[in-house]
């Protein structure tokens, strides 16, 4: 499975230009609203240096990361549930990812356009929640029209659909998000089914230096658990091929910030990562926490989910302190688990199948 992030936020917040540092891939960054019309799109892989070391363990030829897929939509404005500035292609483009990261300005530069004359990042915020609550509103209410005629006749699954969305409305009319409510298994598959703006889990990316936040702004993310990252893009765009020591000379970051961003993305996702290896190719799959083991082996191919048997698995941290799976095995550290058993992050697999 690949994530999907969109990125947004009001024009020249900075939205491209992280793009462009994630993905290493040439955007149009002009100094001007709406230079991103068409959505850009990137794969990334996901850093991780379990691949790196138990590749050098296996002796693989090939090593395979985790991918995350970023999508960079052109800047929302107010009114865009309505049809303003590039308004419903945007609200269209972010239907289909996974989890939306919000830019909000908070840098400090008088020469980058400013949508308005205020530096409110939390007002911006509130555009951006308000626009995506106003095309859900839309959407449910077309929705509710069509659910009440054909709950007349009597269907229960109509029936229930048209309580789910109902409740929907009411909470989103209440100012509230539906992503944050505990909602049932069936309940959930109702609400997927229309990608509602609302529903999506979101992150908020602070751009900007420390130095230039309020700490009142840091309070209020907290205070409403928030999840977010402080992240001057432009500084770290400049750092992106340059060497640690080019960096320190520069004064720019010596770490980059940019892998937090992906990790946080997996965290709020619930995703984990499991690893296969071998002389092949050393290489990381991604499924949801709670994952079993044949669930989790389907991620690899369809049939191991289906005709599984038992999983080989072993810890990173002990296969990589042994030195290898021979070692492992000798040492007893490789156990046999069966469909039962629920994934870890960093467990290395090795599936035996009945096909």
């Amino acid at each position: 499975m690949s994530l999907q992030i969109g990125i947004v936020g009001l024009p020249n917040v900075g939205k491209s230009t992280l793009f462009q540092a994630l993905t290493k891939k040439q955007v149009d960054r002009a100094n001007y609203p709406f230079c991103t019309i068409d959505p850009n799109v990137g794969v990334v892989k996901v850093p991780d240096e379990r691949i790196d070391k138990l590749a050098k363990i296996s002796k693989s030829v090939k090593k395979i990361y985790a991918t995350v897929e970023f999508v960079d939509i052109a800047g929302l404005v107010k009114g865009a549930s309505k049809g303003e500035g590039l308004g419903n292609k945007f609200l269209a483009n972010i239907r289909e990812v996974d989890l939306i990261c919000y830019v909000l300005r908070c840098f400090k530069n008088d020469k980058i356009i400013k949508h308005d004359s205020s530096q409110d990042p939390i007002a911006d915020k509130e555009i951006l929640d308000a626009e995506m609550a106003l095309k859900d509103l839309e959407t449910l209410d077309k929705r509710i029209s069509g659910l009440q005629r054909e709950a007349k006749s009597g269907d229960k699954e109509k029936i229930f659909e048209l309580e789910v969305v109902k409740k929907a409305k009411e909470i989103i009319e209440h100012d509230q998000v539906l992503y944050k409510e505990n909602w049932d298994k069936d309940e959930k598959k109702v609400l997927r089914q229309y990608e509602f703006l609302t529903f999506k889990p979101r992150l908020y990316l602070l751009n900007g230096n420390k130095d230039e936040i309020d700490e009142n702004l840091i309070k209020e993310f907290e205070k409403n658990n928030w999840p977010y990252l402080v992240i001057n893009i432009l500084e770290e765009f400049d750092a992106i091929g340059l060497t640690v020591d080019e960096r320190k000379e520069l004064e720019l970051p010596e770490k980059l910030e940019m892998d937090n961003l992906i990790v946080k993305a997996y965290e709020k996702l619930g995703l984990i990562t499991f690893l296969t290896t071998g002389e092949d190719e050393t290489r990381a799959w991604t499924t949801p926490k709670g994952s079993s083991a044949p669930q989790a082996s389907g991620v690899i191919h369809t049939d191991f989910e289906k005709y599984f048997i038992n999983a080989e698995v072993v810890s990173y941290s002990d296969l990589v302190e042994i030195g290898g799976l021979v070692l492992a095995r000798e040492k007893g550290l490789v156990r046999m688990e069966g469909k039962d058993y629920i994934i870890q992050d960093g467990d290395v697999i090795e599936v035996r199948s009945g096909k």
